[in-house]
């Protein structure tokens, strides 16, 4: 089975509006996210994380909140966890380095909820503390390793292409961060480790599917010599259409599977993941290609063929 076998699509006709409206998208979410703030997890803040199990069903989520608020300062957040009779509660310790400050947060939770409903209804399944400083730590190294993403991404692409191609790829992968952090602002979801490994994953994903537009770029300044830059890049996009629907739709099949069966443990990591393959392909579609042609019509450079010829906006005859 071939998809698109014949494609032969205008998509940088699209371009202004593909950009305008993802830009609208990031803006907006980017603004959710300044009025809300950032829902970072105690392991960026430092704090306590207690999970447990009620064996009484008819103890609500209102309950847990009241008697936990009563003890630990902080206004700790509450949340149900899988079934409903399951609660996450976390603590936040804003003060002093020691992991010791979070720890005792973990014993005082538990202590309140045995003097509101008793020892003996209620099961302690996960206890997780981390100290201020480790949190500051580890968000640190999670801005850190984007970047360097980024650098590696920028030196690998400008040895294998050429520095206009590398810019083109950073920014459209650029793009699908700023569009996956504008996702977390619109749902307000809370960053973990999880998520900041989603959102390298996302990058990892959206720069093979540009690479390989890329590449057939690449073949077909070669091939082309006298076409103009904007038809090449249209008809690198149409021959590589097939492998970049056939290739997102097989690994959509994947993360939708995950994001309905893999439980709430999972469900942020495959829901970002889900958003990312699709706006990745978007990208690799409409804003990667559009980045080039932007670049060349700033900064026209030489390539394989010499001297590259007149970039238009208006679609020429066929190069063939």
């Amino acid at each position: 089975m071939r998809l698109f076998e014949n494609a032969n699509y205008d998509f940088l006709k699209a371009r202004r509006i593909a950009v305008g409206g993802t830009a609208v998208f990031v803006a907006l979410g980017l603004l959710a996210m300044a009025v809300q703030g950032l829902n970072e997890s105690i392991e960026f803040t430092g704090g306590v994380l207690v999970q447990v199990e009620f064996t009484d069903p008819a103890i609500e989520i209102g309950q847990v909140r009241e008697a936990v608020s009563a003890a630990v300062p902080g206004r700790p957040e509450v949340s149900t966890f899988g079934s409903a009779s399951e609660f996450v509660i976390r603590a936040r310790v804003e003060e002093g380095d020691s992991i010791l400050g979070s720890q005792q947060a973990g014993s005082v939770v538990t202590d309140a909820l045995a003097a509101a409903f008793g020892s003996t209804v209620f099961r302690v399944d996960r206890v997780e503390a981390v100290g201020p400083k480790v949190g500051r730590e580890l968000r640190l190294k999670a801005m850190l390793a984007i970047l360097l993403s980024f650098g590696a991404t920028l030196l690998y692409i400008t040895f294998r292409f050429e520095w206009r191609f590398g810019v083109a790829a950073v920014l459209a992968t650029a793009h699908d961060i700023a569009a996956t952090v504008a996702l977390i602002g619109f749902l307000h979801i809370e960053v973990t480790l999880v998520v900041v490994a989603a959102v390298l994953t996302i990058v990892g994903y959206s720069l093979n599917d540009t690479i390989v537009v890329f590449d057939r770029v690449r073949e077909n300044l070669r091939k082309f010599k006298r076409g103009q830059i904007r038809d090449i890049l249209n008809r690198s996009v149409n021959e590589t259409l097939p492998r970049t629907v056939l290739t997102g739709g097989t690994t959509l099949m994947a993360l939708i599977a995950l994001l309905a069966l893999g439980g709430p443990v999972i469900r942020d990591f495959a829901l970002l993941m889900t958003f990312g393959v699709i706006v990745g392909t978007f990208s690799s579609i409409y804003i990667a290609s559009a980045m080039l042609l932007l670049i060349e019509r700033r900064w026209p450079g030489e390539d394989v063929r010499g001297a590259r010829t007149l970039v238009t906006d208006q679609p020429q005859p066929d190069a063939t």
